[in-house]
């Protein structure tokens, strides 16, 4: 009873006032989704954009997102008004506010929204918004470095940097679990142009946040062109790739991606020592290697619904039962993840989310059939444990790797390294997605398509076995062995 309370009280007790202007950013950005569900309905019933329209759209929008190291730029090298951090969030929520209030003036109908197409208008605020939100996150990314005592011994400052990680990924679960199902329920009730006014309180929360603490002012440096000029390059080509359909051209902006993003964090690193020039880059691959294991694709969720006949209902309560208890996983088991070498953490998340994926392979061989013969449950139950299980353990995973790279982030130059290495992370799962379509090319599922009343692709889960259980040993093997050789071992040597 102790120990539970004891962990309950750990991250109440880790909290300091220094850390709420990135914790309050962090909560903006997780409460963004409020008028999701709104604004999803607003789309269908009053635009006249296609699918394909709303998928290239979808390309626009991540590229903010891709050319983070820009931002990051302007952020360590361009002080407004004497302030690197304030100013920015200030910027990042008047544009988010700029967005929101275009989108009432949409919902509403306003004459002042007129001097363009609804579509443009749309188009118009959707860039502005997420513009303001990777501002205010590499803001919030740079001060989770920064906010930590580095004077301190290393272990100590390492715990502190894991806690600050746990308390952010905490801030921002919390408020995306709270909003989810409020926007909703008041999107029933209310209108859009209401929704969207409320939703005005999301750039509110990061402007309090960064208004009532005093800010420690931080070291500068000289832009860096490479990186600037590089990035925006960069989202051109990302551009000219998305809009192009080129055989390939999903491996060619990977290689490329990945080249560019490894030359830009070999160039912030240059000036450190080789020591820990070698330290980085043997997180750096540690990181890419744990973020770039294979899925089994949506072949398995096909199975799901044809073969165990989850509905969409049953799924809706997997993923609030995911969402509720990867909190509760975060909070109760962060004293425990803080406190642990990382190199041992990461293999033991490895192990255990190993182990927590074999019911489902388990299932597909019979699993659900035995334990309903035996003890009178069946596959739905399975994935109900499964998932209350496996919950905590995947969101935890996201702290070790968010806390090698604020270890590392060079004074000076920690907006644009922890935007670099999020374009990395975000990399590495691109890499598994290459990695997920070949094996689907190899091991091929398919589900049952009929058009105008005719089959025209039979559903076929024969090779569903064979690629969960390669999957499976694949995403247990590989980052075990990388993060043995590369961190375990040299820490033994050392």
């Amino acid at each position: 009873m102790n120990a539970l309370k004891a962990a309950f009280l750990n991250p109440i007790k880790s909290f300091k006032l220094r850390y709420l202007p990135l914790l309050m950013i962090y909560f903006s950005y997780g409460a963004s989704g409020f008028s999701g569900i709104a604004e999803t309905f607003w789309v269908k019933e009053h635009l006249n954009l296609t699918a394909e329209a709303l998928v290239s759209l979808g390309v626009w929008l991540s590229i903010p997102w891709t050319i983070k190291m820009v931002f990051g730029q302007l952020v360590d090298s361009v002080p407004i008004f004497g302030s690197q951090r304030r100013v920015y969030v200030y910027i990042g929520a008047g544009l988010i506010t700029i967005s929101t209030i275009l989108m009432i003036g949409l919902a509403g109908n306003k004459s002042w929204v007129h001097f363009a197409s609804t579509e443009y208008v749309y188009i118009l605020a959707s860039v502005i918004g997420v513009i303001g939100f990777v501002l205010q996150d590499v803001v919030a990314d740079t001060m989770s470095t920064e906010v930590v005592d580095r004077t301190k011994p290393q272990e100590i400052v390492e715990r502190e940097l894991a806690m600050v990680q746990v308390l952010g990924r905490l801030a921002l679960t919390i408020s995306g679990f709270i909003v989810a199902g409020l926007g909703g329920w008041l999107a029933q009730i209310f209108s859009y142009e209401t929704i969207f006014e409320i939703s005005l309180f999301v750039p509110l929360l990061s402007i309090i946040g960064v208004s009532i603490v005093k800010l420690d002012k931080v070291k500068s440096t000289p832009i860096d062109c490479k990186i600037l000029c590089g990035g925006l390059a960069f989202a051109v080509f990302v551009v000219f790739m998305g809009y192009n359909n080129f055989e390939y051209s999903q491996e060619i902006v990977f290689v490329v991606s990945f080249l560019v993003i490894s030359y830009m964090i070999k160039d912030v690193i240059n000036d450190l020592d080789e020591k820990t020039k070698r330290k980085i880059i043997i997180a750096a691959i540690v990181i890419f290697v744990y973020r770039a294991m294979p899925g089994v694709g949506p072949g398995v969720t096909w199975w799901e619904i044809d073969v165990l006949h989850f509905n969409k209902a049953f799924f809706g309560t997997l993923s609030q039962i995911g969402a509720g208890l990867a909190i509760l996983g975060m909070w109760f088991l962060s004293d425990w993840i803080t406190k642990k070498p990382i190199g041992w953490t990461l293999i033991m998340l490895t192990v255990v989310g190993t182990i927590l994926t074999l019911p489902i392979v388990g299932m597909y061989f019979g699993l659900n059939q035995w334990t309903e013969h035996v003890f009178g449950f069946g596959a739905k139950t399975i994935a109900l444990i499964d998932t209350a299980a496996e919950s905590p353990f995947a969101e935890l995973s996201m702290i070790p790797l968010l806390t090698l790279i604020a270890i590392y982030a060079p004074e000076g130059k920690r907006a644009t390294w922890f935007a670099l290495m999020a374009s990395m992370m975000n990399l590495a799962l691109t890499a598994g997605g290459l990695f997920t379509k070949y094996l689907n090319k190899i091991f091929v599922v398919s589900r049952e398509v009929v058009q105008n009343g005719a089959v025209v692709s039979h559903a076929d889960y024969s090779q569903l076995g064979k690629l969960l259980v390669l999957v499976t040993i694949i995403n247990f093997v590989v980052p075990i062995f990388v993060i043995w050789y590369l961190m375990m071992r040299g820490e033994k040597r050392n």
